[in-house]
């Protein structure tokens, strides 16, 4: 059983205005990835510390610790599931997809073995099946991405907690301390819309970009 959270709580500061609320294709950012993830998992949840949070209609989750940054967002959404597996993403990716998270929920637990005959190689399979604590995308930069990634909640939970109580905030170091299935571009790209899966849009300009990708034409009065 997997849930998807949606991280909203970022200051927004370079954009100058709540990213959550932007829109593309006629949806918020918010709208567009939990779309995305209500197609593979059970539940879609926003992390928030903001008042307006329930204006999308989706439960909302708040952080346990406040000023840690996304990994305190990450943390609040692992302490509230009860699933064994946690999407998590950050507001300001709208490209992502449902193929996308069906591709990372896919690599969670993997065979080591693609072809079986035989109850015997079928335990031999089972014997072999690698299960990992993380799943993450390594974007095209070289760069991970902890802010679109599958957490095994049960590993994950505590070492982001002794992470936040020794005041390292940065996701990619959980991801670091844990058994991380990293997921290279070239296993995305047969997806449609691979190339945007990782636009993180943190400024006007990127905004102009991702509108250019999803709205072609500019609806009238904006520029």
């Amino acid at each position: 059983m997997i849930d998807g959270y949606i991280l909203t709580g970022g200051a927004s500061s370079r954009m100058g205005a709540d990213k959550a609320h932007l829109r593309l294709g006629g949806l918020s950012f918010v709208e567009r990835i939990a779309r995305a993830l209500n197609a593979v998992t059970m539940r879609v949840s926003v992390v928030s510390s903001k008042a307006d949070a329930e204006v999308w209609g989706l439960p909302v989750v708040r952080d346990v610790h406040a000023g840690c940054g996304a990994i305190g967002g990450v943390h609040a959404a692992l302490a509230h599931s009860q699933a064994t597996c946690v999407v998590i993403v950050s507001c300001d990716l709208p490209f992502v997809s449902a193929e996308l998270f069906a591709r990372l929920a896919s690599l969670s637990n993997e065979d080591s073995h693609k072809v079986c005959d035989g109850d015997r190689e079928r335990a031999r399979v089972e014997e072999s099946r690698e299960i990992f604590d993380a799943v993450a995308p390594v974007q095209a930069d070289g760069f991970p991405q902890p802010l679109c990634a599958i957490y095994r909640r049960e590993v994950c939970l505590p070492v982001t907690e002794r992470l936040i109580e020794q005041r390292e905030f940065r996701p990619r170091r959980m991801l670091q301390e844990v058994r991380t299935r990293w997921v290279g571009e070239h296993e995305l790209s047969d997806l449609d819309g691979s190339s945007f899966f990782f636009l993180n849009v943190n400024t006007p300009a990127d905004y102009a970009a991702a509108r250019s990708l999803a709205d072609p034409v500019p609806p009238p009065g904006i520029k």
